[in-house]
């Protein structure tokens, strides 16, 4: 039986151009929907101009017919190298690294963690709206290549 830790996920991609040019694409967690099949929009809570530690925000999010909001807030922000958010509904943890290859290559990690499970109405939700665990687990590990495909386009245009 697959769990929602069993969806802890980890993508890599390495793209032709600079740490700098990288980490200004994903370091902006509003600029995400430009890439992510799963990101409709995300809009910072009132209050805040900028991503910084603490910053919260709210995402819609589309999966086929359904649509569904959640609340986010950066729990790691090091310049340059890392941004990573929580997101309130389910406990877990995305985040982006930029490890740089040279002056000019990057690497780009994707992360979803779940350090503290995944919340128990979390895992009835998917099970209910999105098809279930296993359905939902192609779905994030597709949103993930998808997600890193296109930053990378972008960066390396």
């Amino acid at each position: 039986m697959i769990t929602f830790d069993d969806l802890a996920l980890k993508h890599s991609v390495e793209i032709d151009a600079p740490p700098e040019r990288v980490w200004d694409l994903v370091r902006d967690v509003r600029r995400i929907p430009e890439w992510s099949p799963q990101v409709e929009s995300t809009r910072l809570r009132a209050g805040w101009d900028d991503i910084a530690l603490g910053t919260e925000f709210t995402n819609r999010n589309v999966a086929g017919e359904v649509a569904w909001v959640t609340h986010g807030e950066i729990v790691r922000y090091d310049p340059a190298r890392e941004v990573a958010f929580r997101i309130a509904e389910n406990w877990v943890i995305w985040s982006f690294v930029v490890e740089p290859l040279g002056a000019d290559r990057t690497r780009l990690v994707q992360r979803r963690e779940t350090p503290d499970g995944v919340s128990p109405d979390a895992a009835r939700w998917v099970a209910s709206n999105l098809g279930g665990l296993e359905s939902f687990g192609s779905t994030i590990r597709d949103g993930a290549r998808r997600t890193l495909a296109g930053i990378k386009a972008a960066a390396e245009a």
